[in-house]
């Protein structure tokens, strides 16, 4: 549970790059979420380019912050991996979730800046980055060293719990 209840959308990042190690380690948590019928239709794109990444603010009024991080994962994915394509946003965002853990394991923080299911956002990152027509983005997870360290805030609500029936 530390590790979930450190996690944070952290808007603010130092200016120091993450190591290639740390990024792969991301990348390697994101492909340990489940999918539905296994199909691990996963694909990514890291952008660490400072222009690139300020340029990425653009995709929704709610991205500034990708444009101050020194990393960002673009979490898409590929509609020929896919067996069905019923269930991919929900395994998408398992690896999404799994990146922003693992993030705080590495003494990181990360944001998740939603990109589908808003058609006009989608379409900014197909454009931006010549994606195939097989790629669909899905989010974007601006990633970096917390300017601040984020404060526990304890988010449980009994009155959300029921028991057996509603």
């Amino acid at each position: 549970m530390e590790v979930i209840n450190k996690r944070r959308s952290i808007r603010a990042y130092k200016d120091t790059k993450v190591q290639k190690e740390k990024i792969e380690r991301l990348l390697r948590a994101a492909m340990q979420a489940p999918s539905s019928y296994n199909q691990q239709e996963w694909e990514f794109l890291v952008v660490e380019n400072k222009d690139t990444l300020k340029k990425l603010e653009g995709m929704s009024s709610y991205s500034k912050p990708v444009g101050d991080a020194p990393l960002a994962i673009i979490v898409c994915a590929n509609k020929d991996s896919m067996k069905s394509a019923e269930c991919w946003e929900q395994d998408l965002g398992a690896v999404t979730q799994n990146i922003l853990l693992e993030a705080v394991e590495l003494g990181l923080g990360g944001l998740w800046l939603a990109c589908a299911p808003v058609e006009e956002r989608m379409n900014y990152v197909k454009e931006m980055f010549y994606l195939p027509k097989s790629i669909l983005p899905y989010s974007v997870v601006a990633i970096g060293y917390p300017l601040e360290e984020p404060k526990f805030v304890d988010r449980y609500n009994e009155s959300k719990v029921h028991y057996e029936k509603w």
